[in-house]
């Protein structure tokens, strides 16, 4: 019995030390996995500034996200935002489905550029399709999310493509909700997550942005621009007559 009774005092104090370490370090462990399997998802350079989570309440600030561009595309990221704050359900945490309660981005930056053979949010959609194959299941260590609800507030987007040159194209993008993210399924991969997010913010992209009346645009104006230079010439021409 008392070698039972120290084989017990032993594991409590293994479990209060892993306790203490984790919740000194989540911070760094949160912001490391973002960048990390962020930057595997997207095929692109995923970075956080920092990661501010209270354990007790599941309140979490997450500062300077920016998700760059895949290979391919010429502008410095695809998505900027300075803070956003998540709250999780603390009971969940240590079980196989996380329960998001609420994800608020406001304000974000949004770079939509098309490449010559697509956008820089198609590459971003179609390398996290490629990543939710067989390999996913391993490095997410089956973990599964559910977020009750994530907004997007207060979103700018600029426009580029190389037939712009230097010059690009800034709209106000709709606010965005969306609700049970994963919740009929379960719980999804962080995978399965980030192409639910991708797509949706594609949608509200393409609904505020096209590029094929962006150019006929630019083309309009060129000839007008052209033809009232060579109306001028015309007219200088018959006054020297």
């Amino acid at each position: 019995m008392k070698k039972i009774g120290i084989g017990l005092a032993v594991v409590l104090i293994v479990i209060a030390g892993a306790i203490y370490w984790l919740h000194g370090n989540l911070d760094g462990l949160v912001r490391d996995a973002i960048a990390k399997y962020g930057s595997e998802m997207t095929q692109a350079k995923v970075s956080v500034d920092g990661v501010k989570i209270t354990v007790a309440d599941g309140q979490g600030i997450i500062s300077g996200l920016v998700i760059g561009n895949p290979k391919g595309f010429k502008t410095a990221y695809a998505f900027k935002v300075k803070e956003f704050t998540v709250a999780i359900d603390p009971a969940s945490i240590t079980g196989d489905v996380v329960t998001v309660k609420k994800i608020a981005i406001i304000a974000p930056h949004i770079i939509y550029e098309k490449g010559d053979a697509m956008t820089n949010f198609d590459a971003i959609q179609k390398n996290i399709a490629d990543y939710i194959g067989p390999s996913e299941g391993k490095s997410s260590g089956g973990k599964k999310l559910i977020v009750e609800e994530l907004t997007i507030r207060g979103a700018k987007a600029e426009a580029s493509a190389a037939f712009l040159a230097n010059e690009s194209v800034e709209v106000d993008l709709p606010d965005l909700t969306l609700r049970n993210l994963g919740k009929a399924k379960g719980g999804v991969t962080p995978g399965e997550l980030g192409q639910e997010i991708a797509g949706a913010l594609k949608k509200q992209l393409t609904g505020s942005i096209n590029f094929d009346k962006l150019g006929k645009a630019l083309q309009e104006k060129a000839k007008g621009v052209v033809g009232k230079v060579t109306g001028d010439a015309v007219g200088k021409v018959k006054n020297l007559f």
